[in-house]
């Protein structure tokens, strides 16, 4: 199960990331993309990022935790 929940964290730290740089236009792929230069979704992607932190430091607290 920590597993998952690992692999689940990253995925929210990689889409956040992405989210963050096609919000700030670093990343401005694909081209047609309604995300690119707007900054409603930096903030999304920091949330996600976060989330996926917080998830992250969780996971291996409450694995510490059960050994």
């Amino acid at each position: 199960m920590a597993k998952l929940a690992y692999v689940f964290a990253s995925l929210l730290v990689l889409i956040g990331m992405i989210w963050m740089g096609q919000g700030s236009g670093y990343f401005p792929y694909p081209a047609e993309s309604f995300m690119i230069d707007q900054t409603p979704w930096i903030y999304w992607g920091a949330l996600a990022v976060a989330a996926g932190v917080l998830l992250f430091v969780i996971t291996r607290n409450a694995r510490g935790r059960s050994r």
